[in-house]
């Protein structure tokens, strides 16, 4: 997933991390924070362990081979681009390498601690040395000068002017963002002397429990790639977001290096609905109102979360970074928060018409679920029912972008399209597989029936997938999807007998693997459509199968069940009008543009630090933009535009996918090919 992100979002603001020996102060080692370990994590290291050795699906070992891992991991979280340590720290650290297991079975994990303060320290120390490099004058038509951003696979640097070198690239990739976005030089020593020192300070502010938490996500992420420990910070957001309503924008947030980038947004929320704020996208900037924006890069991800968070009704300015393009100027988004909760993730249904072709008016009927939440299954029957009656030809069932949610509601949800059988296997560790099945024997919509999907979708949205394409009972299409075919378990470390002064947090950890009817794991595989749309995303370079100590793919007996329906006699017809039309479309065209420029730099490491070349960049991007936005809006019968800032606030680009969706929908039921299947099944 990195990979992809990194290589989609190249030229996003790459703010310093923090580098090497370079000023030695002793000021800076005086007021660093004291962090030792805390009583109640050595009952959290043991009951975390017990846990994971205990009940995880994957059998565990406490050795040195796991702590091997460990040690690489725990580096890798304090510097995984590798610009903080010098490679003779990372030679007298190699003492610790097989230490963990025994510090983790024992308790105690003050070798961890010493690792993380001294990373501290070379943190705090690269940022002085940054700020004394404000004082010197960039030559931003230095030919050849550039920013080498993905270190994760370098060599450690041996000697500090290597690491200054990298630091002088990063702060100079700073000042020339400032400067393309339109400050003088005076503005930018002003901001990034703000950003830096205010990093500093917040390094200072490091707690104990931000050693622990990145220690145990270290152990737990050495063992598979969904068990995790929260902190008790985290663990009461977990509660909140599984359990309650909150105000704030609506989107689910994550720190990445020195980032605060959007998880995933909640439909329905203010950030979804102003259509400017989408998944890979970094927040910047935060303003209240008319406030003066606040730089925020570098900042804790609870610091930002609590500057977002605020009352109903009130506005929140974010400076976004779009993650889908090589701008490094700012968006400027203004959200009113509002109370998110659970329902607004609901699924909903509209009513698609095609205006010309063969099927033009033509209802087809597109229900968009966005998690697989409690009641579901309720909301899709309303929405089915009001679908009938507008009399629809079929219905497609949207799954782009579902990462999934409860197992029950996968087996209701398909319970929907289905008369009764098996839906999805589930294996324990102890080896038992137990059958979740559809029981009621209704069928409560029977008509022509499609499944889109994404690489984004996952988990219970696999299980959904698969079940209608193992049973023939629809045609799936999209990109094939991520390949999430595990179950993970939350549980609280606390006792009611526990007399800590602070609490302890939760873990979540795999208990057991989803199969498929047919046998097979959708882990690491996914489910593979009938028909494929075009996609910039590898299946082999980015999902579960990426994931670190991700489970393996593997299969199990099929259970006894009866097919109803086979679409396989009209899918090669299907598949060629498919590509004819994404042959004869433009916006189709756009797409393949979009991947064979995404093939060509997906592997670059490095971005250009002379301004002449960034402006022509960013100039091509924008003649770009203007030439499709152009021709769009000749294709709708609209005027064309100057500048495109003055594309109408009302114009919305069509969803290619979805419309290319329903016309595979059409293919389908203009066969012949479904009815006669579903006549056969009720016959039987």
């Amino acid at each position: 997933m990195k990979d992809f992100i990194r290589a989609s979002a190249y030229s996003a603001l790459f703010c310093l991390s923090a580098s090497a020996m370079a000023v030695n102060s002793s000021k800076t080692v005086d007021e660093l924070p004291n962090l030792e370990q805390e009583s109640q994590h050595s009952a959290a290291a043991k009951r975390i362990s017990s846990h994971f050795l205990r009940s995880h699906y994957k059998p565990i070992e406490l050795n040195d081979v796991l702590s091997s891992k460990m040690f690489d991991r725990y580096i890798r979280s304090l510097d995984l681009n590798r610009n903080v340590f010098l490679e003779s720290d990372i030679k007298a650290l190699e003492k610790y390498r097989l230490n963990f297991d025994d510090a983790i079975e024992r308790g105690n994990l003050s070798n961890a601690y010493e690792i993380y303060s001294l990373n501290l320290k070379r943190r705090i120390e690269r940022y002085e040395y940054a700020i004394s490099l404000l004082d010197e004058t960039f030559d931003y038509e230095k030919k050849g000068d550039v920013l080498e951003y993905d270190r994760e696979d370098a060599e450690w640097a041996k000697t500090t002017d290597e690491l200054n070198e990298f630091w002088r690239q990063r702060v100079k990739y700073d000042s020339l963002n400032l400067k393309l976005a339109g400050k003088d030089q005076e503005k930018i020593k002003e901001l990034l002397t703000k950003r830096y020192e205010r990093a500093i300070k917040r390094l200072k502010q490091t707690k104990s429990e931000d050693v622990f938490q990145t220690v145990m996500n270290s152990f737990a992420r050495s063992i598979e790639a969904h068990t995790s420990y929260l902190s008790p910070r985290n663990a009461e957001r977990f509660q909140m977001e599984m359990n309650l309503s909150f105000e704030g924008i609506g989107a689910v947030l994550q720190s990445e290096d020195d980032f605060t980038v959007i998880r995933s947004v909640v439909p329905g929320g203010p950030a979804e609905l102003s259509k400017k704020i989408k998944p890979e996208d970094k927040i910047v900037g935060v303003a209240q109102d008319d406030d003066e924006f606040i730089d925020v890069i570098g900042w804790r991800l609870d610091e930002v979360v609590e500057l977002i968070k605020g009352p109903k009704g009130s506005v929140v300015k974010l400076q976004i970074v779009k993650g889908s393009s090589e701008s490094t100027v700012p968006e400027v988004v203004s959200l009113t928060r509002d109370k998110i909760k659970l329902e607004d993730r609901a699924a909903k249904s509209e009513i698609h018409t095609p205006e010309t072709g063969p099927n033009a008016g033509q209802n087809l009927g597109v229900i968009t679920i966005p998690s697989f939440y409690n009641n579901l299954h309720q909301d899709v029957k309303k929405e089915i029912a009001k679908l009938k009656e507008q009399d629809v030809r079929g219905i497609i069932v949207d799954l782009r972008g579902n990462g999934g949610g409860s197992l029950t509601e996968a087996t209701l949800l398909s319970g929907l399209f289905i008369d009764r059988g098996p839906v999805v296997q589930i294996r324990t560790s102890a080896g038992r597989t137990r059958i979740e099945q559809d029981t009621d024997g209704v069928t409560f919509y029977d008509g022509p029936l499609t499944v889109l999907v994404d690489r984004y979708s996952a988990s219970a949205s696999e299980i959904f997938a698969a079940a209608m394409q193992d049973y023939g009972r629809g045609v799936v299409m999209g990109e094939q999807t991520f390949g999430k075919g595990t179950v993970q378990q939350h549980r609280s470390l606390g006792r009611i007998y526990d007399l800590y002064s602070n609490p302890l947090g939760s873990i979540q950890y795999t208990i057991a693997k989803f199969y498929r009817i047919n046998g097979g794991s959708t882990q690491h595989m996914g489910v593979v459509p009938d028909i494929m749309f075009p996609s910039a995303i590898d299946p082999n370079e980015w999902g579960e199968s990426q994931e670190e100590n991700a489970l393996p793919w593997d299969s199990i007996p099929r259970v006894n069940y009866a097919s109803v329906g086979d679409a396989t006699p009209v899918l090669s017809s299907m598949r060629q009008n498919h590509e004819k039309r994404m042959s004869e479309d433009p916006e189709f065209a756009y797409i393949f543009q979009d991947i064979e420029r995404y093939k060509i730099e997906k592997d670059k490491k490095t971005i250009s630090l002379v301004e002449s070349e960034r402006l022509a960049e960013k100039k091509e991007r924008e003649t770009l933009r203007l030439k499709r936005a152009n021709e769009r809006l000749a294709r709708a019968g609209l005027e064309k535009i100057e500048n495109i800032d003055d594309l109408p606030e009302d114009f919305e680009a069509v969803d290619p996918f979805l419309v290319e969706a329903a016309s595979v929908m059409f293919d389908y039921v203009n066969s012949g090919n479904y009815a006669s299947t579903i006549d056969a099944s009720e016959k039987k």
